[in-house]
């Protein structure tokens, strides 16, 4: 038992979309310090290429917009002119909108549902085949997909779409995987939940205060979203698959409920 090497991604190739800020960037600069060469890819691409600079001669830059199946084939034949294999896909990117029932309009719900649900599922499909040459050198391949806990219990903001979207991902999620594991492929997700980001400014510009409703105490940083996306990427969560691992700090699991007379 290699207990030494048990969480390293050293030779492996990693491909975060939305890679470029926020908790795609976190997770593609884990892998980048377990050894792992890793594309970011956004929609961005100034933005995507300034945080392959950032991160060093280990992060390479692929923009692209991948809420269409067009975007999500032009990432994956991009990447298989620079590498014979992909060991790891990050399905990060994503998107929120928010708007009253009454008035909630169907580009909200189009926007959405394409980056959040459709774009995991057609860029994984994508890069099937890099993936299978992945895990044809022994190890398993990674399809990790970013969900939410807005997935698992409704939050206080009318954000449709959004909650439509992270539940089916969590469901596509087991169906992908009871598929892919015949081809040593494991797909897996996260749930995260108030992490500081554009997506989340309530955690962002008021952690302190969003802390103090969440069991443990606090919102979440960026070592625990690393701990986690580095355990199943890595050969300690080989064994996990179509499994969602909510971090939170126990707002699904732990979180007492209002109680209610009689």
């Amino acid at each position: 038992m290699d207990i030494k090497n048990l969480f390293s991604l050293e030779g492996r190739v990693a491909l975060v979309t939305g890679g470029s800020r926020n908790l795609g960037k976190t997770i593609a600069a884990a892998y980048i310090a377990q050894g792992a060469t890793v594309y970011i890819s956004s929609r961005k691409a100034a933005d995507c290429d300034a945080t392959a600079e950032e991160l060093g001669p280990n992060c390479h830059s692929l923009p692209q917009d991948v809420s269409t199946v067009e975007g999500c084939r032009t990432v994956a034949k991009a990447l298989s002119e620079r590498e014979p294999k992909l060991d790891i896909l990050v399905n990060n990117a994503g998107a929120a909108w928010g708007q009253p029932f009454e008035e909630f309009p169907e580009k909200g719900w189009d926007k959405v549902m394409d980056l959040n649900l459709k774009s995991p599922f057609f860029l994984t499909q994508a890069l099937h085949e890099l993936l299978k040459a992945g895990a044809a050198s022994g190890s398993p391949a990674k399809v990790i997909n970013i969900t939410s806990i807005d997935g698992q219990r409704l939050n206080p903001w009318e954000t449709y779409s959004y909650h439509a979207s992270k539940s089916g991902l969590i469901y596509l999620t087991k169906r992908m995987a009871a598929r892919l594991v015949k081809d040593n492929i494991i797909v897996t997700s996260i749930a995260p939940g108030a992490f500081a980001s554009d997506m989340n400014k309530a955690a962002r510009d008021h952690g302190d205060e969003i802390g103090k409703s969440i069991p443990l105490g606090r919102i979440g940083t960026d070592e625990d979203l690393a701990g986690t996306a580095i355990y199943l990427a890595s050969r300690a969560g080989d064994y996990v698959v179509g499994d969602t691992i909510t971090i939170d700090g126990g707002i699904v699991h732990a979180a007492l409920g209002q109680s209610i007379d009689a």
